[in-house]
């Protein structure tokens, strides 16, 4: 059985919940839907199904209960993975780890390291540890402009534009450009998107890599351009499909019924 964990910002105009689940209903997949804020996770009644969770609430109580139900079921994304991908310094690690293109980055939650990290870089981008969406993100060029600690500052790079890469099991299979009159492209910011129809291969490639480096099975691998080749910016661990030309969907629900045919075998 696939169990859906719905995510909790889906709207009529904007279900990505739905779209997977229409997928499976054509496919003539069984499913249900997992309300994490109603069941009993120590009765034992799931076990060796599969989980898709397309989302979670921002609470320790539903982040805890797909980590315990993950000890009896095969979960996508795996609590760890969304864990990663939720947590910015996380994620920069790994992905300095495997040499995953990334912009300069400190975290710290001394000012006087931020200090010396603006006069060297003259402009920097304040960001959450933890935000999605956007949110909270801004250029800061003076001191004053610092928020909260813990700080996780990178190096600004001058953009009009930025790329939204779809990554199934290892693989990019489809992509958006997003542009808008603000600093920030996200879709929830009122950036537009347009389909990359053809995903040039290092923009690729680089997505493949970023999703590898944080072991997920599905994400939203956000980049620039940077040089003559792409910067990775976040991996998105419960990402929309806004804008895109693929079915991702579709792509998502075959994905989600092999998984649960291995499972079965």
């Amino acid at each position: 059985m696939i169990r859906i964990v719905k995510k909790p910002t889906d709207t009529p105009d904007d279900n990505s919940t739905g779209m997977v689940a229409d997928a499976l209903k054509k496919r003539g997949v069984d499913f249900s839907y997992l309300d994490l804020d109603s069941i009993d996770l120590f009765s034992g009644e799931i076990e060796n199904d599969l989980i898709w969770v397309c989302g979670i609430k921002q609470t320790g109580i539903h982040f805890d209960a797909i980590s315990a139900l993950s000890l009896r079921n095969r979960v996508v994304n795996s609590p760890e993975a969304i864990a990663i991908c939720a947590n910015k310094a996380q994620t920069t690690a790994r992905l300095l780890r495997d040499n995953v293109p990334t912009p300069e980055t400190i975290f710290t939650d001394s000012v006087e390291k931020v200090e010396e990290f603006l006069r060297e870089q003259k402009k920097v981008v304040y960001k959450p540890v933890y935000g999605y969406d956007g949110n909270g993100i801004y250029p800061m060029d003076d001191i004053s402009m610092l928020g909260e600690s813990p700080y996780y500052i990178q190096e600004f790079i001058e953009n009009i534009c930025d790329y939204r890469v779809f990554v199934i099991n290892g693989r990019a299979v489809g992509a958006i450009k997003r542009e808008s009159d603000t600093f920030a492209h996200n879709i929830h910011q009122g950036g537009s998107g347009v389909p990359v129809v053809d995903i040039p291969e290092d923009m690729a490639d680089i997505a493949s890599q970023a999703a590898l480096s944080v072991g997920i099975d599905y994400c939203g691998v956000d980049l620039l351009d940077y040089g003559n080749s792409y910067t990775v910016l976040e991996v998105n661990g419960t990402p929309n499909w806004h804008c895109m030309g693929a079915p991702i969907w579709d792509y998502l629900a075959e994905y989600l019924t092999e998984q649960e045919n291995e499972l079965k075998s």
